[in-house]
């Protein structure tokens, strides 16, 4: 089988989706797309968890994709999130990101209808066979409650369109074990921003970054480094920001990093419930932390 070519390598921004009281604000998320690509942003990742695609309908979705697409303009990968716990309306929804122009797909596993390995693999391939776009598989095991296994990521990892995994499961064990099980071209992203470094010295090609909505040429240099080899100035970088990337979860994500936008005077739009603001405390944590970071005057 032909090796397959990675999505990317470096930083990809898992971007917010800037809602209104009652819909999308398009001009506000042309805004942000500039800013990212502005900031060296490797490439782009929407409707993802950080997008919120919970809250919002297929049609939605469907805006923010061909949106982002247009604005893009091919100088990044675009990834559209389009997982589902129904495989058939991932199905759908894979077809619309493909149709919309999006160059890669990231396919969170089922969640709340929990699945085995046997079923967590019939669904991605399933998915697979209705699209000849990339596939990065996304395994976050404290919001689904399911986790691939390395000898499931092993199987999937034959299938040319499966070109690797967001890997949020904080799982060294079984980062190191799916480096030994599967073939080099099943390429691996962290999902976590506090774990770049360390998963990069694993064989991680990057990261899928929340952080990197307020400071992309950080985690950019921060993934680029690695990338050169240059793991102890990587690794110097990754702890000089860890109280501000730890700042950024101090709630559930998305919260905090529409704060800190908000913050910074990067307008982010409003959370969509069951999402709520910042209780005071922790707003004015995260605010005393932009100071530290020299990010707010």
């Amino acid at each position: 089988m032909k090796e397959k070519r990675v999505v990317f390598t470096g930083s990809a921004t898992a971007m917010v989706t800037p809602f209104t009281g009652d819909g999308l604000n398009l001009k506000t998320l042309d805004q942000l797309v500039d800013y990212q690509l502005d900031g060296g942003t490797d490439a782009l990742v929407v409707c993802g968890t950080t997008g919120e695609p919970s809250t919002m309908d297929i049609s939605e979705e469907a805006v923010v994709i061909s949106r982002t697409v247009e604005r893009v303009g091919g100088r990044v990968p675009v990834i559209a999130g389009a997982g589902s716990n129904d495989t058939a309306f991932a199905v759908q929804s894979v077809k619309q990101a493909k149709n919309l122009g999006a160059d890669a797909l990231l396919l969170v596993t089922p969640y709340y209808n929990k699945t085995s390995q046997q079923g967590l693999i019939r669904h991605f391939l399933t998915i697979a066979d209705a699209t000849d776009l990339p596939i990065l598989l996304y395994n976050v095991p404290s919001r689904t409650g399911v986790s691939f296994t390395a000898e499931s990521y092993k199987v999937l990892a034959q299938n040319p369109k499966i070109n690797g995994v967001k890997e949020a499961s904080g799982n060294f064990s079984l980062l190191a074990h799916t480096r030994f099980l599967c073939p080099d071209d099943f390429y691996i992203w962290s999902g976590n921003d506090d774990q770049v470094v360390p998963m990069m010295s694993l064989g991680a090609k990057g990261v899928i970054s929340v952080a990197s909505n307020i400071i992309p040429e950080v985690m950019v240099k921060m993934s680029h480094l690695c990338l050169e080899g240059q793991f102890e100035d990587a690794s110097k970088l990754q702890i000089a920001y860890m109280d501000l990337i730890d700042a950024l979860f101090i709630e559930v994500n998305p919260i905090p990093i529409k704060a800190a936008m908000e913050e910074l005077g990067l307008d982010s739009g409003c959370l969509r419930r069951p999402l709520w603001t910042m209780d005071p405390k922790p707003r004015k944590a995260l605010r005393e932390t932009l100071h530290a970071f020299a990010l707010l005057p």
